[in-house]
């Protein structure tokens, strides 16, 4: 296949796991032989150098997110323009057989619009909230589609029929979403309760690379507690502070690894100060590539996001290092958890259960064994990124048999193939379901 992706940030510009998953996706998926070319925006993170990778094109604008500035709508449409303009250039260039859409947070919406009325078929992947937040937040599609009077309207009517040639200005209620997936059935099902079109959506979750991952190889001790994540509100580190001080067992130790808005770690190093932590609680922080060898050395993660995470990677890069997790079920984290099997189950915001999960871990050297190793062996057959991958290139080829059986009926015979084209649809999608289990 022929694939152009679409997305916001591509590494080494990223900012979290969705951008390293869609890199990680796509490097597979030109490993097996599809060629592949990425639009990405031009968006840089300081300290970051660029290096030359001939499949991607950094020629889209960030609008407002990221640090990039807010324009009023009256230069807004440059933007629009540019944008427009390099996607029309990279389908003219490439011919791609299918777009393939992940993260649009910052990036014009009206490119959805453009990509829904044209001759391609276009899936999207879906792992955090840009449709269910901020997709009717867009400036420029809300600018033109906001309340007015009649005579209001009917004076712009002429202006917008002459602009959607170029920048569409149709409400994002057109968008029909026809074939996506989600990462998760919670991120599907709270998005389609935001109003969108989208309870049809499929899920295929989120993976790692399993096998780069260290591996804890004995559990007999029981001291170290491991926080991982970007300190904020959100993420919740303040939890994992206060289960420590919760808990009964003095020699335990707890290291936090991230980073955050300088407020919010000032607030959470009172908050360490204020419990006599200061010995047992340290601020960390490390590149992704070195906690792939740091997570082993702990003996337990403790992950307490509160915010309707769309389907976690830290607790999967934990069991990949066969770590005993201790998690909320927060947002698509109760997809993955399985008390006692694959984690041990605690509750959002309550330092005191998760005091009473590190107190069971701590009393148990069997049941720390038993979760590590289920847990290990279930990411490295469910959840490693050569199955995600997989199982993401069966979902394309059939969204482009799909479309290419719709968009083709002979004239002669319309009626009796328009019949057996609906059979081999629900054929496909059938036989794509099973796979996806």
């Amino acid at each position: 296949m022929k694939i152009l992706v679409i997305t916001n940030l591509y590494p080494p510009h990223e900012i979290g796991g969705y951008e390293i998953r869609c890199r990680d996706v796509i490097e597979r998926l030109r490993a097996s032989g599809h060629e592949i070319r990425v639009l990405t925006s031009q968006h840089k993170i300081d300290g970051r150098t660029t290096e030359p990778q001939p499949h991607v094109s950094r020629r889209l604008r960030i609008h407002g997110m990221y640090g990039n500035p807010w324009l009023p709508i009256t230069k807004l449409r440059a933007l629009e323009l540019q944008n427009h303009h390099a996607l029309a250039e990279e389908i003219s260039h490439f011919r791609p057989e299918l777009i393939h859409v992940w993260n649009m947070g910052g990036l014009s919406k009206s490119l959805l619009l453009a990509l829904e009325q044209g001759t391609i078929p276009v899936v999207y992947d879906v792992s955090d909230h840009w449709i269910a937040r901020s997709l009717r937040a867009d400036v420029w599609l809300g600018w033109w589609n906001r309340p007015r009077g009649k005579v209001a309207k009917i004076i712009l009517q002429g202006i917008r029929n002459v602009l959607s040639k170029h920048t569409p200005t149709a409400s994002w209620d057109t968008l029909q979403f026809s074939r996506m997936y989600f990462c998760s059935a919670f991120m599907r099902d709270h998005t389609a309760s935001r109003g969108w079109p989208v309870s049809h959506a499929s899920v295929i979750h989120c993976g790692i690379e399993s096998s780069a991952f260290a591996v804890k190889q004995q559990h007999d001790s029981f001291s170290k507690l491991l926080w991982v994540g970007r300190l904020s509100e959100d993420k919740d580190p303040l939890t994992a502070v206060r289960a420590l001080a919760a808990c009964p067992l003095p020699n335990i130790t707890l290291d936090l690894f991230g980073h955050g808005d300088a407020s919010y770690v000032e607030n959470l190093k009172a908050e360490i100060a204020s419990l006599g932590l200061q010995n047992r609680v340290l601020l960390k922080s490390a590149s992704a590539a070195e906690m792939k060898h740091l997570y082993a050395q702990y003996d337990a993660l403790l992950f307490t996001s509160n915010w309707g995470e769309p389907f976690a990677l830290t607790p999967l890069e934990a069991m990949a290092s066969g770590l005993p997790v201790i998690t909320s079920l927060d947002g698509g984290q109760a997809e993955l958890a399985q008390s006692h099997t694959n984690c041990l189950v605690a509750e959002a915001a309550n330092p005191r259960r998760y005091a009473e999960c590190i107190a069971e871990l701590a009393s148990s050297v069997s049941l720390r064994q038993g979760i590590a190793t289920r847990a290990l062996a279930e990411v490295r057959e469910k959840f490693d990124i050569a199955v995600i991958t997989q199982q993401i290139e069966r979902f394309l080829q059939a969204s482009l048999t799909i479309w290419n059986l719709a968009s083709s009926p002979s004239p002669v015979v319309a009626a009796q193939e328009n019949l057996t084209s609906r059979i081999i649809c629900r054929t496909h999608l059938e036989l794509e379901h099973r796979h996806l289990r």
